[in-house]
């Protein structure tokens, strides 16, 4: 039932990122990041009397942390701007000065907008996810994202999906975060086939990356944001505005 979903026959299970694909949550992501690099940036001008350049929620957004591992998004744009932490541990304060504190800070942050301002999905990708139930296409959410399953809850959509592959499972499995393949090679373990039989969907960079490293049957890129051309660069098949327009093909 594949063709009827805008997907290749052979595609027997389908894998949705949640931030950007499913819930309106990327451009909350994006808001708590520049909210705490922004901070940490500003603070950091002032101990060395050099300039604040502030971070960009679009084009450092999607160029450093979008779609990867909280710490991995830290390190990434942080080495942009010649910058290094220690470490730390994953209970550092918010305040603290390393990798881990830094996330933590931006989870606080991110926490605090969901539960100020909701978590609203996509309608057309709720149209698509329950027309892939309906052809009996088993799916899974694959995301970077420790807070996933509250994410889903809160969005009213956590039922469309046989199984969950987030950040606390790929903590507890130690798989590396996109734009490696290990989380959607779980995804398609759980779900029972071959990376080659099962699609991916994903708007992150990183995500697409992941899904063209893991030799997918199918990578469909979700363009929100206008960056479509970048998005078949780093190995979409093809590139949709919303996944209702697959249901029209």
């Amino acid at each position: 039932m594949a063709h009827v979903l805008g997907l290749p026959g052979n595609i027997q299970a389908l894998l949705f990122d949640l931030d950007g694909v499913l819930t309106q949550t990327a451009k909350v992501h994006a808001a708590a990041w520049k909210q705490t690099f922004d901070e940490f940036l500003r603070q950091r001008a002032q101990d060395s009397d050099s300039g604040f350049v502030p971070f960009d929620e679009v084009a450092d957004y999607d160029e450093y942390v979008d779609g990867k591992p909280r710490e991995d998004g830290v390190r990434s744009f942080l080495s942009s701007r010649g910058i290094e932490l220690p470490e730390g541990a994953s209970n550092d304060p918010p305040q603290a000065q390393t990798v881990h504190g830094v996330g933590n800070n931006k989870n606080e942050r991110v926490l605090k907008l969901i539960h100020d301002h909701g978590v609203e999905p996509y309608e057309g990708s709720v149209r698509y996810v329950r027309a892939a139930r309906d052809a009996g296409l088993p799916r899974a959410v694959v995301s970077s994202s420790a807070n996933c399953r509250d994410v889903l809850k809160a969005a009213g959509i956590d039922d469309l999906f046989e199984t969950i592959v987030d950040g606390v499972v790929a903590e507890r499995d130690q798989l590396r975060g996109k734009p490696a393949p290990d989380t959607f090679l779980a995804g398609a373990k759980a779900l029972g086939v071959e990376p080659s039989s099962a699609a991916v969907f994903e708007d992150a960079l990183a995500g697409v990356e992941a899904g063209h490293a893991g030799h997918f049957g199918f990578v469909v890129g979700v363009d929100r944001v206008g960056q479509g051309d970048a998005l078949k660069t780093h190995g979409a098949d093809i590139v949709v505005d919303d996944l209702a327009e697959l249901l029209e093909q």
